[in-house]
C-alpha cells in the first residue's frame, strides 16, 4: 500500500497527514468544511496557492451555516 504524502497549505496552514485534514489548530477536519469556511472565500489572486482538492465544493459548513446555528441556539436560550 502506497503511503499518502503529508502536505501543508501555504495559504491557510491546514495540514493533511496520510490524507486526513487537520486544521492549523490540530483538530481533525473535513475538506468540504475547509472549502466552505476558508478556500471558497479566497480572493482570486490567492486561489493558485490553495491545495484543498475540495475548493469550490459547497457541501461543507459555511460561516452562514454557523451563524444560523448560533442564532438558533441563542434564540432557544432566551425562551427559557
Amino acid at each position: 500500500m502506497d503511503k499518502i504524502p503529508n502536505k501543508t497549505c501555504s495559504k491557510c496552514g491546514a495540514h493533511w497527514i496520510e490524507g486526513q485534514l487537520y486544521w492549523q489548530t490540530g483538530a481533525k477536519g473535513k475538506n468540504e468544511d475547509l472549502a466552505g469556511l476558508v478556500c471558497n472565500r479566497l480572493p482570486d489572486e490567492d486561489i493558485p496557492e490553495c491545495i484543498n482538492s475540495k475548493r469550490g465544493d459547497i457541501s461543507g459548513q459555511t460561516w452562514e451555516y454557523r451563524r444560523g446555528f448560533i442564532d438558533g441556539v441563542l434564540e432557544q436560550a432566551t425562551k427559557r
